[in-house]
């Protein structure tokens, strides 16, 4: 009879090397400036930054909410009208080396009614923009949209931490990722930005530590 050979004697196949597993933030790299500004188009609304972001101050002054200075970029949410389009949501945000503060979102979706957080939902008598016909759009979708916007955003200039004050927007911020977090987690250059609470985010494979969370 025939000896059987195995994997192990002299003459057998070896095993094959495992595969090397790229690290998360290879695996994931940031996105370039070009890329993470290019505008965007959801359910009939138009997101790009604002090259002029003192068009989304006067949403920020109606609904008493903070703005930051100075703004390191903002974005809006834009959608057709007569005549043209019309700014119905906007987010900004301050950046000091690798951590930022975004400050909103902000949303009107009826022509005089700026709004944020608990008070973001529409009134029932808001006439529909957008294409003709179109409805209106979701409020809470449309400040996820823009978060999304400013996370690309603020990666690609190379922030890894973000905060921001939840405004009454705890689901948005956790959909991405946004924890709580003590307010002596702020560093000193954003320490004392008004507002109540604090949520973070940090990008690729960086994680906030047990002593961070329980300060």
């Amino acid at each position: 009879m025939g000896r059987r050979s195995s994997a192990g004697q002299a003459g057998g196949r070896r095993p094959a090397a495992p595969r090397s597993t790229p690290p998360p933030e290879e695996a994931s790299p940031a996105p370039s400036l070009a890329s993470a500004t290019l505008p965007r188009v959801w359910q009939d609304v138009g997101y790009r930054p604002l090259a002029d972001a003192s068009r989304a101050r006067a949403l920020f002054d109606f609904a008493a909410i903070p703005w930051p200075e100075p703004v390191a970029f903002a974005w809006g949410a834009w959608m057709a009208a007569p005549g043209g389009e019309r700014l119905i949501g906007a987010l900004a945000a301050e950046r000091h080396a690798t951590t930022a503060m975004l400050f909103g979102p902000v949303i009107s979706t009826g022509a005089d009614s700026p709004s944020v957080g608990r008070d973001i939902a529409p009134r029932p008598d808001s006439p529909s923009v957008g294409r003709e016909g179109a409805p209106t759009p979701d409020p809470i979708e449309v400040a996820s949209q823009l978060v999304a916007a400013a996370i690309d955003h603020a990666t690609a200039l190379g922030a890894a931490t973000l905060y921001t004050r939840p405004q009454g927007l705890d689901r948005v911020w956790v959909r991405f990722g946004f924890i709580p977090v003590p307010e002596v987690a702020l560093p000193p250059a954003l320490a004392g930005r008004p507002g109540a609470g604090l949520y973070a985010w940090r990008g690729g494979s960086a994680l906030w530590s047990l002593r961070e969370l329980a300060t």
